[in-house]
Parts: structure tokens; sequence; C-alpha cells
């Protein structure tokens, strides 16, 4: 079939034409979104999962709920080697701004100046941070991670309660934060909590950041909520399936999904790729099994060649063996 009206999804993070199963997850998300907006006290959320379940998917949406709700939002993906202060600084100086501090108010201006002392302690390197205001001396400015991202947080909450708005952080790939940072980060959470600030925090990452957080800080395991992202339930899979290939006119024999669904275990990201190929080798509608047993062996081969190789190539000699 013509590749041009294939309408499956498979990437990192793309948005897949049918985001089915998640429902439930999505309720509790926007309820506690509402919570926050109305400061009532609310629990961050860390979604917890393997590769290819769907998590960046979920904080893409939860993020763009976030934006409909009005509320100033920073979002970030963390990479390997450490980097936390250099990646908030300029998302948090983005919202400070949207916050037009210069008309703010009562005279709690003074967060950009916390903002620039944080940057200077940490030395990141971001676009002029003056706002016309005097430097807030020995605050945020320590180098100590954990006692200066606590009170930056808590200023740009601040400065966004000043304004009737919330802030929403949204991090992915949680897992990469060196142990340091992963404890300032919960340390800083907390301090917002305990001051009923309106703040909804949203991680990503692997499954083990729930042990990673627990090991951190005690209390972490009260500070967030652990949602699993994982397997689709079997009718969500076959919506996941059969849905978008519906909506442009073409059916799936029965025995064709219940194929795919064996073979994908009903993973998000299998089943976008088995669909997407599938639609690609089908002659026409209706896509039957035996197109996807022939078109099987090409999408394991693709899958070797990309996905998979990509991982299996920074293995260690001796972790590949």
């Amino acid at each position: 079939m013509d590749r041009r009206n294939n309408p499956y999804a498979p990437g990192a993070g793309l948005q897949p034409p049918e985001l089915a199963g998640r429902d439930k997850l999505l309720e509790e998300a926007t309820i506690d979104m509402d919570r926050v907006l109305l400061k009532r006290p609310t629990k961050g959320m860390m979604l917890l999962g393997l590769r290819g379940v769907g998590k960046t998917v979920l904080l893409n949406r939860l993020y763009g709920i976030a934006e409909e709700k009005g509320f100033r939002t920073a979002k970030v993906e963390a990479p390997e080697g450490g980097v936390l202060p250099q990646l908030l600084v300029p998302e948090l100086r983005r919202v400070l701004y949207s916050l037009d501090l210069k008309a703010a108010a009562g005279q709690k201006v003074h967060q950009a100046a916390i903002l620039r002392n944080f940057a200077s302690a940490f030395k990141v390197k971001v676009g002029d941070i003056e706002i016309g205001i005097d430097q807030a001396r020995g605050e945020a400015d320590s180098g100590n991670l954990e006692q200066d991202l606590p009170i930056l947080l808590v200023a740009v909450c601040e400065a966004a309660k000043e304004r009737s708005v919330a802030l929403g952080i949204f991090l992915d790939e949680v897992q990469h934060l060196s142990p340091e940072e992963l404890a300032s980060l919960i340390v800083a959470c907390h301090e917002v909590a305990q001051r009923n600030l309106p703040l909804f925090f949203v991680g990503a990452g692997l499954p083990q950041i729930a042990a990673l957080a627990g090991n951190a800080k005690s209390y972490a395991e009260r500070l967030f909520t652990y949602p699993e992202v994982g397997q689709l339930d079997p009718v969500s899979a076959r919506a996941a399936l059969v849905r978008p290939a519906k909506h442009e006119g073409v059916d799936f024999e029965d025995a064709a999904v219940e194929e795919i669904l064996s073979v994908t275990e009903r993973y998000p990201y299998f089943i976008q790729e088995w669909g997407f190929h599938v639609w690609n080798f089908a002659p026409g509608s209706p896509i039957r099994r035996s197109d996807v047993e022939e078109a099987t062996p090409g999408v394991i081969a693709h899958l070797d060649a990309n996905f998979f190789r990509v991982r299996f190539d920074r293995l260690t000699p001796l972790q590949q063996k």
C-alpha cells in the first residue's frame, strides 16, 4: 500500500495516531494539575517503564495538557554525564521572563537575581539574566546543589504564585541524573511541597528510578507517585493497531491482528513498527496474516540494524558476548 498514507509512527517519543490504554493515567494527572491550580497539595509523578512503552509520549502529552491549562512549563531531557544546572537554568530563565517580573505585584522581583546567582555558582553560560534588580546576596550561590536548587525552585514557584499561575517541570530520562542531582531535585520538590507552592513535577525513566529516588532521600516514596507504564492490555493494543488503519479505509483480518499482537507482545513501540512495515508490505486491504508473516523477517532485520544496534554497539565486548 501507499507509504504516503501510512498512519503509523514508530520513533522515539513520536505521538502515535492512537494513544490507547493510557486514559486512566492521563485523567489522574489532569486532576492533579487542577489541584495544583486550586492551591491544593499534590504529589509529583515519576513514570516508570522499559524502553519502547511510551513514557516520553506520555510526558509530552502531559506537557501539552499543562500548557493548555496555563502552566508555565520547563521541559528537559537529562543526558548522561550530570548537567542538571545547565539544563534547568535556561528553562527557568524563560519561565521568569514569561511571568513579566517587572510588572509583578509586590517587590519579589529578586527571583531573577537568585537565578543569576545560581547560574554563576554552577558556571552556567546563558543570555542576559538581568531584570534591573539588585544582587540577592547569599541566596543560591553556595555551589552546593542540594542547598541551592531548593532556593531557586522555591523562588520561581513564588514568582508563579504572585502571578496566580503554576509551574510545571517535565524531566525525561531521570535515570541519567547523578546521585547528587537526583537528591537535590527531590529536596527541591520537597521544599516546594512543604510551602504549598504551585508546582507539578513529572519525571520519566527506567524502572530503577523508584529505588534510586528512595536511596537518595527516604521520603521520596511519599513525595511522588510511581505509575508503571508497560505493555498494553489486549483491547488497547488492538485499538492502537486497528484504528489508525481504519481511519485510512484499511482493515485487518482478525488473524493478522492476533499475529502482530503476539509477535510484539503488545509493546506500544513494536506495535507501531509492525504496523508501519506491514502496511508498506501488504498489497491492499484487508491486511492478512500471511502479509504479517512475510513482513516480519524484514521488521526484525530493521530493528537489528537500528533499534537494537545502537544499544548493542554501546556495550563493552564482555557485555556484547
